[in-house]
């Protein structure tokens, strides 16, 4: 391996890409329309794709570049718009890493894509965010009695909506391509990676049925 200008490892033969001359060199300009899609604040489109939606990814940085992008999802209509310019998402009990949110702690800025199921487009929002650990607003985002333990309030700086051609190309939503018994288990993975202490008949109970039920997902 050899190093490039940005101090990263190149492997042999491969040949880097460090300017942005070279990178429109290579895919070109966007079109107009790409610029102008991008809006500092929420469209009436937007609130109906939100009211819609139940899965996003949430993408952090912390001071040091050091990047994580963790999944949340609840309920259709989880992430609450507080008024054109924001938006809330709701944090559940989980594993407790809190990787994305010691990031916004040391660097506000985040980005975001919204998914409905289906749908190849996404709609993505980028911004700064704060973490909110009580709200009047609180109540409106609680599922099956239970209000989140904290939120991640963004202000919008950035929407617009992205097409669907990276899932086109996946065939992601097509179930005759999902082969999902080609992979290990859960409990295998776990037992494999994470918990070699544990034996993976109680790691497959652990897993199983129970693990699915409402009642476990919204302690």
């Amino acid at each position: 391996m050899t190093q490039v200008e940005d101090g990263t490892a190149a492997r042999a033969g491969e040949v880097p890409v460090s300017s942005e001359e070279e990178l429109r060199a290579l895919i070109g300009h966007p079109m107009e329309a790409a610029l102008r899609k991008e809006r500092p604040a929420l469209h009436e489109l937007d609130r109906l794709w939100l009211a819609q939606s139940r899965f996003c990814l949430l993408a952090t940085a912390a001071a040091d570049g050091t990047c994580d992008v963790s999944p949340k999802g609840d309920p259709e209509g989880f992430a609450l718009v507080l008024d054109e310019r924001t938006i809330a998402i709701p944090e559940r009990n989980g594993n407790r890493r809190a990787d994305s949110f010691r990031n916004i702690l040391e660097n506000p800025q985040v980005g975001t894509i919204f998914f409905i199921p289906g749908r190849g487009d996404t709609l993505r929002i980028n911004g700064r965010a704060r973490l909110v650990s009580d709200a009047p607003w609180f109540d409106r985002m609680a599922v099956r009695g239970k209000r989140p333990v904290l939120a991640v309030v963004v202000d919008v700086e950035q929407v617009f909506h992205h097409c669907s051609k990276a899932f086109l190309r996946s065939e992601l939503w097509k179930p005759e391509t999902w082969h999902p018994q080609d992979l290990p288990s859960r409990p295998v993975i776990a037992k494999a990676l994470e918990r070699p202490d544990d034996d993976l008949e109680f790691l497959e109970e652990y897993y199983g049925q129970a693990y699915e039920r409402p009642e476990n997902l919204y302690r």
